[in-house]
């Protein structure tokens, strides 16, 4: 691969995080070597160090990175859509849906390597996926006191969504029979159905 202008800077940084989640879905985080990451990048192992001083340095600002892109993104979409609890969970499932389809490598790097975090840095990482589920189960309860939505278990409810959900980047490929909007129309029927929204 050419090697990157320049040995520092946002673009040099952007190239090392793009190369590190493309090798460790691949091969997984303990057969990445940061000596391997910088010659796919074209640079000396050095300026990775610079940037990552460790691999669990690395591997945690990618997984940082990856909720709080998603924490931003759905606070965005939530802020445009109606106050109503329907239309809010279609929202959330849409962007969610969108975010990770778009993000494929980040997805399956944030959900496999937990593992690969030390205990401190793994709370902080649960803690933001907490923080963007809460929102879920907040507009699940939403629904269920509006009377819009009938549903027994509301944590349940939002474990069983986000897992369907997220589910789509196992499976989904741009081009291929269904499109984002299609995918994203039925999985918001199907959820819909799970919350017991009315029609």
């Amino acid at each position: 691969m050419a090697r990157t202008a320049g040995s520092n800077g946002d673009k040099t940084r952007a190239a090392i995080t793009e190369a590190a989640l493309e090798l460790i879905a691949r091969h997984g985080f303990e057969a990445m070597s940061m000596r391997r990451l910088a010659a796919r990048v074209g640079v000396q192992a050095a300026a990775v160090y610079r940037y990552f001083p460790t691999k669990e340095d690395l591997l945690y600002a990618l997984m940082r990175a990856h909720m709080e892109g998603l924490i931003a993104s759905w606070e965005a979409a939530r802020a445009r859509a109606p106050a109503d609890p329907a239309r809010q969970l279609a929202a959330f499932v849409a962007n969610h849906i969108r975010f990770h389809v778009t993000r494929r490598l980040s997805t399956q790097v944030s959900n496999m390597e937990l593992r690969s975090l030390s205990p401190e840095r793994l709370t902080h990482v649960l803690r933001l996926r907490n923080a963007y589920e809460k929102e879920l189960r907040q507009i699940l309860r939403d629904g269920v006191e509006a009377g819009r939505f009938r549903i027994d278990d509301t944590a349940l409810t939002a474990m069983a969504i986000v897992q369907m959900i997220t589910g789509v980047v196992v499976w989904f490929r741009p081009g291929e029979r269904l499109s984002v909007e299609q995918v994203t129309d039925t999985y918001h029927t199907m959820t819909q159905r799970l919350v017991g929204a009315e029609a």
